[in-house]
């Protein structure tokens, strides 16, 4: 905009509110000033006009185009003139005249109340339309006579308007501050919902803010998660950017691959800029919020640089554009789905528009009204009386036998009422709140003191109370009723661009977008009937990044949007089972990942069992050991009268082979499947046969050393400290110390079973926790004690004069003992899961065998073999023999 249009805008602006402010506030303070209003200026503007008890105002776009005369600054400034016929707006300013027809020959809605009403021409132009705006509120009268009761109805009670979402805004600012009703059927910006700027501001059209959610669910729909968005430079599509911006994601849809702002002006470097982005991105859907004219321009630079293979999701406003559906444009346009508004039927409203003469109604006659221009357009003729000079430029006057339902014309085209449904669904949602005022009972209003409206003098604010609790159905069954923020229930019909063999267009409709007070947002699509410009007949593809599969989670890419991500594979004991897991869950303790990482599968368990080879192994020497055990006791007992038993102290030797056996029995307690009784009495079991073991192999140490020097001169006291009591006394001592130690052991800190997942994740471990490990220390200190005691007193009586000295087995038997848990400790430390267990079985059968062999193995050799040195004079060592 120019430096003078700028001014000439603002002269206007300051002029109207002036105006304004000089009627409304007289009201207010008529008994201190004037008692009187005056009219400032007027305006001319193309209108039509019907009068009535109750007058509603229409704005309306009748024209394109408008030009601004020069400012002189000396003069008053001329008013614009207005051109390029528009049939739309007119029909538009029709449909409201109808409904109010219709409505007053409804005798059940405003019985007692005839409807008037006053429609002006916005020319597009935001100065036009907001002259419009403040001629209806303030009134065409050159003076107003206030009386003291302000008898008497405003001029217009409420208005249907603007068609623009930027005129609507400033229309509303200003009538806001009087509560006057301004019901817009095509102002969709998401702006115009904050009561808070916009107090008296209602739609029957829903907000770009459900435009967009409605364009996100179809994007959804056919998975678009990468798109790119074009908007027109004006609130229509900046407050649209923001909404996009805002809802759209991978939890709302996806991401914008860009955004880009169309130029209001011809400027074709901008233009090739940003077809060159398109071209270049390798989003495969664009988004294009801006108006038709901007679609235009664009489309231009589009068929210049052949851009194809796009798919194009059309706003409201471009989606209906027969200027776009032409043959040079459907090789690219071809397929567009597009938000529409929601189409109506509205019976009789033809014969009505049919009815549109200037002859058949004197309240058309004025020459400047629209019906005459309109009939200019059309058949190139005028009714008289013409403008001056008419005639005599060689215009034709009408004959009155035109008929206008005689010829394919725009106007009487009711095939696809869109915008003109919204302001029949307006004029009804006054007329309502304002039968629904009239019906007030007296006591009982909504006002102070539950008083209700004066039908002597009905306020526009008033209205607004009311216009927020309507709520009727139309005859075509939509429900019209307006939310907190002045919105209507909004819904939304989807369309598509198909390309006919023939070279034609049709745009059909393929589904809907709404919302219900109670199911929410329901979205349905016939896609069968969708055509899709592309060789596959397929919807397309466009993605930033392909979706990463189960298995595997989305990783950001970094600096790029949210929809552009690397798929990693889940890590081992984590899974995805859907496609675009943002996160890879844990699975249960007890199970593992799947080599695919899609599903978790039971952990395999492992432990020492008595099923496979090694458990199998380790039992059978058990038992062997065991066998082995009875098997020498067995022969100890049949030759319990021979020299050689009854010399190496026979009560101890059974004592010893029993513990033998029971070393051998309690390494069976460490193969199977741990439980808590497993775990409590395999080590104490361990411990306290070892113990007994020890035990008696340090009593028969001493005795030996004991025999020995009670053998020499004055010694014979030595003996009694070693007698047979003493020797039991002492075994059991010792083992009772052990038992003390496994008790306080298990009573503080007892073993218990444990499931260990540390060794192999993809692995149960079963094992035993030693609870304490001073308890588990203490125990093994105890038995290597006793051994390295037993072993120290063998060493030194290895060398006594006896034939069969019983020390050298005891120190060689102790040495295989001690050699195999010294070997055993760091072995048992370093094993993991079941062979640590494996370990400890191989401890205590390789200690068990080696004190069996090393102890009773020469004395059987004699007993069985070698009889002959079975005598007292052998083992006394008088025999020769060898």
């Amino acid at each position: 905009m120019n430096q003078s249009k700028v001014m000439r805008v603002f002269l206007d602006t300051s002029l109207l509110l002036l105006m304004l402010s000089s009627c409304f506030s007289s009201a207010v303070s008529s008994s201190l000033y004037s008692s009187s209003c005056q009219l400032q200026g007027q305006f001319h503007l193309n209108g039509m006009h019907k009068s009535g008890d109750v007058i509603l105002g229409g704005i309306f776009q009748i024209h394109f185009f408008s030009v601004d005369p020069d400012l002189s600054f000396t003069s008053e400034p001329e008013h614009p003139t207005c051109y390029g016929f528009d049939v739309i707006g007119l029909r538009q300013a029709q449909t409201m005249a109808f409904a109010i027809d219709e409505i007053n020959r409804n005798s059940n809605l405003l019985p007692n109340v005839t409807l008037g009403y006053s429609l002006y021409d916005n020319c597009i132009q935001l100065g036009i339309g907001f002259r419009a705006a403040l001629t209806l509120v303030s009134g065409q009268e050159e003076e107003v006579t206030l009386e003291e009761n302000c008898v008497g109805t405003p001029p217009v009670l409420g208005i249907v308007g603007d068609s623009s979402s930027t005129r609507s805004i400033a229309i509303s600012t200003v009538l806001g501050l009087y509560r006057v009703s301004l019901v817009s059927y095509f102002a969709t910006c998401s702006c115009l919902s904050d009561r808070q700027k916009f107090p008296s501001f209602f739609r029957t059209i829903p907000s770009d803010a459900f435009q967009v959610n409605a364009m996100i669910q179809i994007l959804k729909h056919f998975g678009w998660t990468w798109t790119g968005l074009l908007i027109s430079d004006d609130d229509y599509g900046v407050h649209a950017a923001r909404s996009f911006h805002s809802d759209l994601g991978p939890a709302g849809g996806g991401c914008l691959a860009y955004t880009e702002t169309l130029p209001q002006g011809d400027d074709p470097a901008e233009l090739k800029r940003i077809v060159d982005v398109v071209r270049k991105s390798t989003a495969r859907v664009v988004i294009v919020f801006a108006l038709q004219n901007h679609m235009i321009q664009l489309m231009e630079e589009v068929v210049r640089q052949n851009v194809t293979g796009l798919q194009w999701i059309a706003s409201e406003a471009w989606t209906s554009a027969a200027v776009l559906q032409t043959p040079h444009l459907m090789p690219y346009l071809g397929g567009t789905l597009g938000i529409a508004v929601r189409r109506g039927e509205i019976p009789g409203l033809r014969d009505f528009l049919l009815q549109i003469r200037p002859d058949l109604d004197h309240s058309y006659t004025d020459g400047n009204s629209m019906v005459n221009q309109f009939w200019e357009h059309t058949f190139q003729c005028r009714f008289a009386p013409p403008p001056a000079g008419w005639v005599e430029a060689g215009g034709q006057l009408c004959t009155g036998q035109e008929v206008l339902g005689n010829v394919e014309n725009e106007l009487v085209d009711v095939s696809d009422l869109r915008s003109e449904y919204n302001v029949y669904k307006a004029v009804y949602a006054l007329a309502y709140a304002l039968d629904d005022m009239l019906q007030c009972e007296p006591g009982r209003g909504p006002f102070s003191n539950n008083t209700c409206a004066h039908s002597q003098r009905l306020e526009p604010w008033q209205l607004v109370y009311y216009l927020d609790k309507v709520n009727f159905t139309t005859s075509f069954g939509d429900q019209v009723s307006f939310d907190e923020n002045g919105d209507a229930l909004p819904i939304y019909d989807i369309m598509n661009w198909e390309w006919l063999p023939d070279g034609r267009t049709k745009v059909q409709r393929v589904g809907e977008v709404k919302r219900s007070a109670f199911k929410g947002e329901e979205l349905s699509l016939d896609e069968d009937k969708i055509f899709w410009n592309f060789l596959s007949k397929q919807p397309p593809r466009s993605v930033c990044s392909e979706s990463c599969p189960p298995g595997t989670r989305m990783a950001r890419k970094k600096g790029e949007p949210e929809c552009c991500f690397d798929c990693v594979p889940c890590s081992e004991g984590k899974i995805s089972n859907t496609t675009d897991s943002m996160e890879c869950t844990s699975c249960p303790e007890d199970f593992s990942s799947s080599p695919q990482r899609d599903h978790c599968v039971p952990k395999k368990t492992e432990f020492l069992s008595y099923h496979e080879p090694l458990g199998i192994c380790l039992t059978s020497i058990s038992l062997l050991g065991t066998f082995i055990c009875v098997v020498v006791l067995g022969i100890f007992i049949h030759y319990h009268s021979t020299p050689i038993v009854r010399a190496n102290n026979s009560e101890l030797s059974f004592l010893l082979l029993v513990s033998l056996k029971l070393c051998f029995l309690c390494s069976l307690l460490f193969i199977g499947r741990p439980k808590l009784w497993t775990c409590q009495l395999r080590h104490a079991a361990f411990g306290i046969s070892f113990v007994l073991c020890v035990s008696c192999i340090l009593v028969k140490t001493m005795v030996v050393l004991a025999v020995f020097r009670a053998s020499k001169p004055g010694g014979e006291s030595s003996l009694k400290w070693f007698g047979a009591v003493q020797q039991r006394g002492t075994v059991l001592v010792l083992t009772f110390v052990q038992a003390a130690i496994c008790t306080a052991w298990l009573v503080s800190a007892s073993p218990v079973p444990h499931k260990n997942t540390q060794y192999h994740s993809e692995k149960i471990v079963y094992e035993c926790v030693v609870g304490s490990t001073v308890g588990f220390a203490v125990l093994l200190g105890y038995i290597g004690l006793l051994a390295v005691l037993s072993c120290l007193l063998a060493f030194l009586a290895r060398n006594l004069p006896d034939s069969f000295n019983e020390a050298k087995l005891i120190t060689f038997s102790m040495l295989i003992f001690c050699a195999v848990w010294v070997a055993f400790v760091p072995a048992y430390i370093s094993s993991p899961g079941k062979y640590a267990d494996a370990v400890e079985v191989f401890a205590i059968l390789a200690s068990s065998f080696g004190l069996l062999v090393a102890l009773f193995g020469p004395k059987c050799y004699i007993i069985l073999l070698r009889p002959e040195r079975n005598t007292k004079k052998a083992i006394m060592g008088r025999g020769t023999t060898n």
